[in-house]
C-alpha cells in the first residue's frame, strides 16, 4: 500500500518528501489519542463534579490534582505540531473550526484559572472555584464534539448542520463524562464509586448514540469516505470495526449493571472497556480521513512544511520524546488502581 501511494505521487517509498508527513501523521494521531484518553477523563470527572453532591466535590478534584499539568501538555503539543509540520492546512481547518476552537479555548483556561484558584482560595470560596472547573470541562467537552461534527459534514453550514453539532457536542459531553465516570470507579470506593456507576449508566447510551451518529453522518456526507467503508475487499474490516465497538458496549453495560447489583469493590474493567471504545472510534475516523487532512481538499502532503523544516522538526522530536516519554510514564503510572488517601505524619509524644 505503502509503495502504491508512494507512485501515486510521483515519489520514492525511500524520499523524505513522502516518508516525513506520514512519520508527522502518526506522531499526531498518537497526539490526539493521549489527548482525547488522557486529558478525557479530567474532563470527565470535571463535567461530573457539576452534578456531584458538594460533599464529594473535593474528593472528586483533589484525585485529578497529580495529573493535571500533564494532561493539558498534550492539546497544547498537538497544535504546536500541527501548525509546525502542516502550515498549508492550518487556515483550511482551523479557519473554518472558528467557533468551536474559541469554545475549546475558552474552557480550557477556565478550566486552569479555576482548579489553581481553588487550591489557593479560603475554604468558603473553593466551591465557587469548583463550579468554574465543572463549567470549563463542559465547554471545553462540548467543543470536541462540536469540531468532529464540523469535521464530518465537510465544514457545511445551515441550521441542519447546526443542530447536528450541537447534538454531537452533548454526546461528547456525556463521552467524556462516562470516562471520568469509569476512572473513578476504578479509583474510588464508598459513596463517589456508587454515584459513579449510575453516571455511567446514564452516560454510554448517548457515548453509543455519538459513535453511530457521527459514523453514518461522515459516511454519507462523503462519497469517498463511504466507498472506502463500502468497498467488499474491506468487508471483513467493517464486520471487525463494528463487532468490537458492539462488544464493548454491550460488556460495560453488563459490568455497570453488575457493580450496582453485586460488586462493590472498585475495578478497572470498565475503564478498560471504555478506553478500548474511545480507541475504536478514534482509529475508524483516521482510517476514514487517510491520506486527508481536509476531506477530497487537502492531503498530507500538500499540507507538510518543507523537508528542511520537517527534518528539523523531527531531530527535536527526537531528542524530546524520549525524554516527554519518561516523563509521561513517569507521572501516569499510578492514575491507574484504587487511590489511597495519605496517611498523616506521626509526631512523637
Amino acid at each position: 500500500m505503502i509503495e502504491s501511494l508512494a507512485a501515486i505521487l510521483g515519489l520514492g517509498a525511500q524520499d523524505p518528501a513522502f516518508w516525513m508527513p506520514l512519520a508527522f501523521a502518526g506522531v499526531f494521531f498518537v497526539i490526539v489519542v493521549a489527548g482525547v484518553v488522557l486529558d478525557g477523563f479530567d474532563v470527565g470527572v470535571g463535567c461530573l463534579s457539576l452534578i456531584a453532591p458538594r460533599a464529594l466535590r473535593p474528593r472528586m478534584l483533589s484525585l485529578l490534582s497529580p495529573w493535571r499539568d500533564a494532561n493539558e501538555f498534550w492539546m497544547f503539543l498537538g497544535i504546536g505540531l500541527y501548525a509546525a509540520a502542516f502550515p498549508y492546512a492550518w487556515a483550511e481547518t482551523l479557519g473554518r473550526l472558528y467557533g468551536p476552537m474559541s469554545l475549546l479555548a475558552l474552557g480550557t483556561l477556565l478550566r486552569s484559572a479555576c482548579f489553581e484558584l481553588r487550591l489557593r482560595a479560603p475554604a468558603e470560596l473553593q466551591g465557587r472555584w469548583q463550579i468554574g472547573f465543572g463549567l470549563g470541562s463542559l465547554l471545553t467537552a462540548f467543543a470536541h464534539g462540536a469540531m468532529l461534527a464540523r469535521i464530518a459534514v465537510g465544514y457545511e453550514s445551515g441550521p441542519g448542520y447546526t443542530g447536528f453539532a450541537v447534538a454531537m457536542g452533548g454526546c461528547a459531553v456525556a463521552a467524556y463524562g462516562l470516562l471520568g465516570a469509569a476512572w473513578l470507579m476504578m479509583r474510588e470506593g464508598g459513596e463517589l464509586r456508587m454515584r459513579a456507576v449510575t453516571w455511567a449508566r446514564r452516560a454510554i447510551r448517548w457515548t453509543a448514540v455519538a459513535a453511530v451518529g457521527v459514523s453514518v453522518v461522515l459516511d454519507f456526507s462523503n462519497a469517498g469516505v463511504f466507498l472506502k467503508w463500502g468497498d467488499a475487499t474491506r468487508g471483513w474490516m467493517v464486520g471487525a470495526t463494528w463487532g468490537v465497538l458492539l462488544t464493548c458496549f454491550v460488556l460495560a453495560e453488563m459490568t455497570l449493571q453488575r457493580m450496582i447489583n453485586h460488586s462493590y469493590r472498585a475495578s478497572a474493567v470498565p475503564f478498560g472497556l471504555v478506553l478500548a471504545m474511545f480507541l475504536v472510534v478514534l482509529g475508524g475516523l483516521a482510517y476514514s480521513f487517510f491520506p486527508y487532512l481536509v476531506l477530497d481538499e487537502v492531503t498530507i502532503w500538500d499540507a507538510a512544511a518543507p523537508v528542511e523544516t520537517l527534518r528539523l522538526g523531527l531531530s527535536a522530536t527526537v531528542i524530546a520524546l524520549p525524554v516527554a516519554l519518561i516523563f509521561n510514564l513517569w507521572v501516569y503510572w499510578r492514575m491507574f488502581g484504587r487511590s489511597r488517601p495519605p496517611e498523616p505524619p506521626s509526631f512523637p509524644g
